[in-house]
């Protein structure tokens, strides 16, 4: 019975464990710290949880180190990017559905579609010619507002499509709008987009 117990405790703190890099709300998003929001509804910048030795002027990229020199943590602090991908947050929470962009359902490809459009950049409208747009770049380069693309359908074709809103040592996370839960912020550890991603692709000068 002892060894049941154990092993049930086990899963629930593995289970806990790959949730918590999903954000499936705009509370959550604000709680993490890469979402915020005025009293009056409007959206403000993406924290960046900086000391003030860190801090540089706005539109340089902005990488905190550790006492070794690696990499830490890396937020959008150029301006337009900070203002899509808060936009692009704002749709936390918003149902999917296929073909659509806007709040009231959306699938992937319609969320950075409309998200990239409310700022007159014109992109194409599937994911596939999405992942033909723009700068094709290496993993290690991504910066927050740039394109992730995956393979989720089993084959060789680009199907799905989210936008980088941090990025965290190795880690990328990403908005996106699920089939199942609909727009949420997930990671590039989590085993299935580990397995499916595909490219990571610059759209913003």
């Amino acid at each position: 019975m002892k060894k049941i117990l154990v092993f049930i405790v086990l899963i629930s703190i593995v289970s806990c464990k790959t949730q918590s890099n999903i954000i499936t709300s705009k509370k959550e998003a604000k709680e993490k710290g890469i979402y915020s929001y005025s009293e009056d509804g409007r959206t403000k910048t993406v924290k960046s949880n900086r000391t003030k030795s860190s801090e540089k002027r706005e539109n340089e990229e902005i990488v905190d180190k550790d006492d070794k020199g690696r990499k830490l943590e890396k937020k959008a602090t150029n301006s337009l990017a900070n203002k899509i991908i808060n936009d692009a947050l704002d749709n936390l929470g918003v149902k999917y559905r296929t073909g659509g962009t806007t709040k009231t359902g959306m699938d992937c490809s319609g969320l950075v579609f409309s998200t990239y459009g409310n700022y007159d950049i014109s992109l194409p409208r599937t994911s596939i010619d999405m992942s033909r747009h723009g700068q094709k770049i290496k993993k290690n380069e991504a910066q927050p507002g740039d394109l992730i693309f995956f393979k989720t359908n089993g084959r060789s074709v680009i199907n799905h499509v989210g936008i980088i809103t941090e990025i965290v040592n190795d880690e990328i996370k990403f908005i996106h709008s699920s089939t199942k839960r609909g727009v949420i912020v997930s990671s590039t550890l989590d085993a299935y987009y580990s397995k499916t991603f595909a490219q990571i692709n610059r759209v913003l000068d």
